[in-house]
């Protein structure tokens, strides 16, 4: 696979491992698109969880701080 957008076409979930700039810009909206089911585990908090959950994501966690989609 070429990009990110690539890795997540047809994925159920995401995880995030690194902080590196080039994983900071992405469109999420773009990603959680292409997702079969879009779910993101964030573990290097890079994302806002109010910005993953306005682009359309289902289901974030992260470390140290609340996530959504978890319940239950």
């Amino acid at each position: 696979v070429e990009d990110p957008y690539g890795a997540a076409a047809g994925a159920d979930a995401v995880v995030l491992l690194t902080e590196w700039n080039e994983f900071r810009g992405l469109d999420l909206t773009q990603i959680a698109g292409a997702m079969a089911a879009p779910r993101m585990a964030d573990l290097r908090n890079v994302y806002p969880p109010e910005d993953v959950k306005a682009a359309g994501f289902q289901a974030y966690v992260a470390v140290g701080r609340p996530g959504f989609g978890l319940e239950g």
